[in-house]
């Protein structure tokens, strides 16, 4: 399907799209969340920054790093400096809450209603926050995974117990709350022992985190039963009032969230398609009526539904 190459904003002022879009969670009763890294930043979980120089400031020393993202793809001098990094790195984004309740305000507006999330993401926010998780769909993969390297092997592997080891292992301290944090004097070990580089445990080969990079990431048994529920949910819902709800997505990746958002929309009259997006809040021209498009922090605006 052709899409108008001029785009809208929507139709009003922001305080008008925002009570438009306050109404409809009044009157919707089915959801369908589309949700990308911007709603993860607004939440707190932030790549570079404070969060970085807090938990890498000596990788960013000695390697010159300087944000989560980019350290992905550093060429460590070795494998224990390698995987020292990316336990951090999971634990960090996957095995704590982020700072903001926006996770949790966003699960507040779907009390009674029939939803259903759709998530680049990887992070395990949504389960944090406590979604049922059958109502979750991770497409491009999730922190807390390891696949082997060994292409014939199409399993994943639970990696929790290794990173909280891992993490203990280079001098991070467990609190009050049961989260590791930074021991007395900030002084943390760049490296892990060489036995706790991990292996996977059927075929002894490497492992690699559990991401969509290449044709190599592993769509496992959990996958495609997800997949199987989100086509259910699509399928139930092509007609009749819904609200397609776009948080955070940006342009990287368009043909799994925001294309098949705007299809939908433009197939079904009773249904309301919303873009909240810092700075990237648009829609076709075809559906500006049945949409609404807000330029602000998705936490901010979220604050404003849930606030009577």
């Amino acid at each position: 399907m052709a899409y108008d190459l001029n785009v809208s904003t929507g139709i009003g002022s922001k305080e008008e799209q925002v009570r438009r879009l306050k109404d409809t969670f009044s009157s919707c009763p089915v959801v369908l969340i589309g949700a990308g890294a911007g709603l993860s930043t607004s939440a707190g979980l932030t790549y570079s920054g404070e969060r970085f120089q807090r938990y890498f400031s000596d990788f960013a020393d000695q390697f010159g790093i300087r944000d989560m993202y980019t350290g992905g793809f550093y060429p460590f001098p070795d494998e224990e400096t390698r995987w020292a990094w990316w336990a951090r790195h999971i634990y960090f984004n996957r095995y704590i809450k982020a700072p903001k309740p926006v996770y949790n305000r966003l699960l507040k507006l779907m009390r009674d209603k029939d939803y259903f999330v759709l998530t680049t993401n990887v992070d395990h926010q949504f389960q944090l926050a406590g979604f049922d998780k059958r109502r979750l769909f991770y497409t491009q993969g999730d922190y807390g995974l390891f696949q082997s390297v060994n292409p014939k092997n199409r399993k994943t592997y639970d990696n929790e117990t290794w990173v909280m080891r891992a993490m203990a292992a280079q001098g991070f301290v467990m609190d009050e709350r049961g989260m590791y944090d930074l021991p007395q004097g900030g002084k943390l070990k760049m490296r892990i022992p060489a036995d706790l580089i991990p292996v996977c445990p059927d075929d002894g080969n490497s492992v690699t985190t559990n991401l969509r990079a290449d044709d190599s990431f592993v769509e496992d048994a959990g996958w495609h039963a997800a997949a199987e529920r989100y086509t259910r949910f699509v399928e139930a819902h092509e007609k009749g009032p819904i609200l397609y709800l776009e948080l955070g997505v940006g342009a990287n990746t368009p043909v799994i969230i925001k294309y098949p958002f705007w299809k939908m929309t433009m197939a079904n009259p009773e249904a309301i398609y919303a873009c909240v997006n810092f700075g990237e809040a648009y829609c076709p021209k075809q559906i500006e009526r049945q949409a609404v498009c807000i330029q602000d922090d998705i936490g901010d605006v979220l604050n404003t539904l849930t606030n009577k």
